[in-house]
């Protein structure tokens, strides 16, 4: 679906900057999620399992520190 009509007058917030927040939520709550991913796939003793997930989650890591980092300076934050 695209559209041209900006939704910030609802939210307040312009779409992009939004999006981006909502994009380092979604990288934080990824890196907690897996968490509990790797903490079964060890108790199972899975270990491609247990490695899998923790690149999965030092990506969402990486992912919101990115997001941080764009937002700070665009918030004028240092």
């Amino acid at each position: 679906m695209t559209s041209s009509t900006e939704t910030g007058d609802v939210t307040g917030t312009r779409d992009k900057d939004y999006n981006l927040i909502w994009y380092v939520e979604s990288c934080l709550s990824n890196a907690l999620r897996l968490e509990q991913y790797i903490q079964d796939a060890e108790r199972d003793g899975d270990n491609e399992v247990v490695e899998l997930f923790r690149k999965a989650q030092a990506d969402s890591r990486k992912g919101a520190e990115l997001g941080k980092d764009l937002l700070r300076s665009r918030l004028g934050g240092g």
